[in-house]
């Protein structure tokens, strides 16, 4: 599993630009928007969502590396051999 930080916006009526940023777990940048897309529409009410329906949703995903990953690269990975 992958870690993704996905950000979800839309403009409101008064408000202006209304959203949200969730870290979540994913196997895929797909599947990361999809749930994130579904976490954040279930949080709207009825004329949230036809302020999103009207203007677009804005989404922007980004793959975090996460510590566990990049502590398994070997120390001498980048050494040459003699």
């Amino acid at each position: 599993m992958k870690t993704f930080q996905v950000e979800c916006r839309y403009q409101g009526r008064t408000n202006g630009p209304v959203g949200s940023t969730v870290k979540l777990d994913a196997s895929n940048l797909p599947g990361a928007i999809a749930k994130a897309t579904r976490q954040f529409v279930k949080g709207l009410d009825r004329k949230q969502r036809f302020d999103m329906n009207k203007n677009g949703l804005e989404i922007k995903a980004v793959c975090v590396v996460a510590e566990k990953e990049s502590s398994l690269v070997p120390e001498n990975a980048n050494s040459t051999g003699a």
